[in-house]
């Protein structure tokens, strides 16, 4: 077994794990259930756009998470896509609010610290489902625009860190020419250990035998 200091595979933390996906999952359930709620069933291109844009966010994701245990150019490349996903979405809920003349919550409005909070503590789509029949179209846009903000810095901050660890250990070519290198040179001062071992032990197999000798034990005579 290679050890772990010769690993090619990038230990990967599970998707399912990461915060962002979780807040990735939210926000294409609460997309549909918004849409349900609040846009045309039919005749309006907006629907599909926002279902795919928030699908398109959770599923690159995991593919990339998934593809990163290989390649770091699709794990940057994927989670970048789901970055863009995330930011058309963010602005379909920006245009909703805009043309219907709601208030786009920041600083300053009276509910946005609660929403920021209620939504930095909250990373599950079960958090959310009791209020998602509940909401209004401002409650719900303006909660999945703070959810779009905080895993659109969530993936930032681990595209940084992605890239940080592909510059100090490089990609899966360098990873393996590492681990062969390193295991070769292992195999090598091994062998090395072992050569100078074997005067010692040939100077230890003369001097039992002599004292076998001296005891008038013959050595070929017990080993038949």
């Amino acid at each position: 077994m290679i050890e772990k200091r010769y690993q090619v595979i990038r230990r990967q933390k599970p998707w399912r794990d990461a915060f962002y996906y979780q807040k990735s999952e939210v926000i294409y359930q609460l997309t549909r259930v918004f849409c349900q709620r609040f846009l045309p069933a039919h005749g309006d291109r907006t629907v599909d756009q926002m279902i795919q844009a928030a699908r398109s966010g959770k599923q690159n994701i995991v593919e990339g998470t998934e593809d990163g245990a290989t390649s770091t150019e699709m794990h940057i490349k994927l989670l970048n896509v789901a970055r863009g996903s995330l930011q058309e979405l963010r602005e379909d809920y920006r245009d909703y609010l805009l043309a219907r003349g709601l208030p786009i919550w920041t600083e300053g409005h009276e509910r946005f610290r609660r929403m920021k909070e209620f939504c930095g503590r909250h990373n599950r789509v079960e958090d959310y489902q009791p209020y998602m029949q509940q909401w209004s179209d401002e409650e719900m846009a303006n909660t999945a625009l703070t959810l779009c903000y905080m895993t659109d810095s969530m993936l930032h901050h681990a595209l940084q860190y992605i890239e940080q660890d592909f510059v100090e250990r490089g990609g899966i070519k360098e990873r393996m020419y590492a681990a062969r290198t390193g295991y070769r040179r292992s195999e090598d001062e091994e062998l090395a250990r072992l050569r100078q071992e074997v005067p010692a032990l040939r100077s230890e197999i003369t001097r039992l035998r002599q004292l076998l000798a001296q005891h008038g034990i013959d050595y070929g005579q017990e080993r038949e």
